[in-house]
This record gives C-alpha cells, structure tokens and sequence, in this order.
C-alpha cells in the first residue's frame, strides 16, 4: 500500500521522545523526505546548538527556529522533527496548526529520564540537577504538548519501527493529511 501525504507530520515532545528516529523511520515507512529542525538550524549557523544557545542565548535560538519551521512547513509535505522547546511558542503552535499536523510522541518522565542522562548533548539539561531539571522541563512543558493534534503514547520497549507504525496509524486517520493509495 501506498500513501500520499497532504500535510506536513510535525513531531513534538520533549527531548528524548524520539522524534528524529521515530520521525525519519515514519518518513521511510510513507516514502516522503524527512527533516529536522535542529539539524536545519545548525547548518544555517554552521553551529551545535549547545554553541548557538551559548554565543546567542535561547531566545536568539527561538526566533531562527520559528524562522526555519516556518520555512520547512511552506516546503513540500514531509516529516519535520523539532526541538523540545518549538512547539511551547505560541507562533509555532499556530504555525503548525495551519500548515500541518502536530502528533506529540507522549513519553513520560521515566522513559524520558532513561534515554538522555547519558548524553551531554542538551544544553538545557547542563545542571546540577539535570533529572530535577527534566523534571520541571516535562511538567511545563506537557499542557502545550497537549494541545497537539494527535498524541501517541510511548512505552519502554518499543522499537523505533513499531513507534512510527503507531504513529502512522493515528494519523490514517486523518484523509485530511494522509490517503492510503
């Protein structure tokens, strides 16, 4: 079976999600390209986000990242994962809700917890506490994630393929963004 997308698929969520992985094995499942916002913005800067976020600040970095969303989403329909932090502003809500389908990869702390406390990668976990810092990440984060068009429970143990088999069935069943050939 085929599938034609009609709107961008835009993942959400916290970091640790999933939402490159999961993201680009959705892409490859539909046959459309995947893109990230993070990666987008690195090589525009030529810059990590960690390093743009420290010469810049956050709020710099939040306003080429609605920038660069903005873009992908007037490109043709895709995949588009975004950092943890995209979908908290408002702008990029109604972006999102606009131009395409924002499905949140619903993952809850611990499983969150497990995946990024090895990495030293996310500069807003750069803590003394980084597990009470992810902590108050999640619980201020969660009512925007909310607001999301679909939401997809993640569970420990699941592959990153049945992840995305999960997520491309909750969006079937929108006809407005996907259609099975």
């Amino acid at each position: 079976m085929g599938w034609v997308l009609k709107k961008t698929i835009v993942m959400v969520g916290m970091m640790g999600a999933g939402k490159t992985a999961v993201g680009r094995a959705l892409a490859a499942e539909l046959g459309v390209p995947f893109l990230d916002s993070d990666h987008e913005i690195e090589a525009a800067a030529n810059m990590s986000i960690a390093e743009i976020f420290d010469r810049d600040g956050e709020a710099f970095f939040r306003a080429r990242e609605t920038e660069v969303i903005q873009r992908l989403l007037e490109s043709a329909p895709c995949v588009l994962s975004t950092g943890g932090g995209a979908y908290l502003a408002e702008r990029n809500r109604g972006l999102i809700s606009d131009k395409g389908l924002a499905v949140w990869l619903n993952a809850d702390l611990e499983l969150l917890w497990n995946r990024v406390r090895h990495r030293d990668t996310r500069p807003l976990l750069r803590t003394p506490d980084p597990r009470g810092t992810l902590r108050d990440l999640y619980l201020a984060r969660v009512p925007f994630y909310e607001q999301a068009d679909v939401s997809v429970p993640a569970e420990q143990g699941l592959s990153v393929q049945d992840m995305a088999e999960r997520v491309a069935r909750a969006v079937s069943a929108r006809p407005d963004v996907l259609e099975a050939t």
